[in-house]
């Protein structure tokens, strides 16, 4: 039975690093929630290492001004890795040939094409009758579209026997009030219809493996798992991917399960053991937010 915990600061004593979500758990890509942002700043005032691990399609470069747009200061993080770093690096390896076909929305990512410094990659974006694979690092327009709208290129990406990049596992996250489809969705669906698609955000490992390499790049040592927690509001990404990593797990009930765990300020303690007991999911904590 996961344990309802009051704050990050109850446990954060047996933690030397945590691994945390952005989108519900940090902010509703509108805003930063400041009790968030205070309970990582006091986790790294404690001496804590904090990365932020998303799965936003984007290099990390592209992530930390989006964050000062939304008032989450570089004071509540160290580090911050991207499913869009370890999908690239992928890319850049060769594994998916020379050219492909970018479905997601341009210019919002073109930076995954470029590296660091702003050097194109080299991988051309071509279309679709003359990509050797796909990659999906979201919709066109995902206001308004869902994957249905996408079947002509899913069986056209399927019968010509290409692979799917999916940037961002996400299947839909809040903006604000609004819930929105995400690359995952669409590698969901290529799935479905006979394709193969290969994921490198949670809860898959390479952007945990990722992570680890980037703690010990930057401050010299290695952080045991048993002293890493996972934060996340992701019943099918967050707390399948700590799982699956022999990571703790904080769960943030308040994002994308509210309603299913009833959560106002803490979820109800019937319906999240219900939840999560029928995601076959088991996170050592639970939250209603993160604070």
């Amino acid at each position: 039975m996961s344990e309802i915990i009051q704050s990050l600061g109850q446990i954060s004593d047996r933690y030397d690093a945590v691994f945390c979500d952005l989108w519900g758990c940090l902010h509703n890509g509108k805003q930063a929630f400041p009790a968030a942002v205070a309970a990582l700043e006091a986790f790294r005032a404690k001496g804590g290492i904090v990365v932020l691990l998303t799965n936003a399609p984007r290099p990390n470069s592209e992530i930390g001004p989006q964050l000062e747009r939304l008032q989450a200061p570089k004071t509540c993080y160290d580090l911050i890795v991207t499913s869009g770093d370890a999908a690239q690096d992928a890319m850049i390896a060769g594994l998916y040939g020379t050219a492909v076909y970018h479905l997601g929305p341009s210019p919002k990512d073109d930076a995954f094409f470029r590296t660091a410094d702003g050097t194109p990659v080299a991988v051309e974006r071509v279309g679709l009758d003359q990509a050797e694979h796909i990659v999906c690092t979201g919709l066109f327009d995902d206001r308004s579209e869902t994957p249905a709208d996408y079947s002509h290129t899913i069986l056209t990406g399927v019968n010509r026997g290409m692979t799917m990049l999916c940037a961002n596992p996400d299947l839909m996250v809040d903006v604000g009030a609004t819930r929105i489809y995400c690359a995952g969705a669409i590698a969901q669906a290529y799935e479905a219809a006979g394709g193969t698609a290969h994921y490198y955000g949670k809860p898959h490992p390479p952007i945990y493996a990722l992570a680890r390499q980037k703690i010990i790049t930057a401050f010299g040592r290695e952080i045991p798992d048993s002293r890493i927690l996972c934060i996340g509001d992701g019943i099918l990404t967050d707390v399948p991917g700590a799982m699956g990593e022999n990571l703790d797990c904080l769960f943030v009930t308040g994002g994308l399960a509210a309603e299913e765990t009833g959560t106002a300020d803490q979820p109800d303690a019937g319906r999240l053991a219900e939840f999560i007991a029928d995601a076959g999911m088991d996170p050592r904590y639970s939250i209603g937010f993160l604070r």
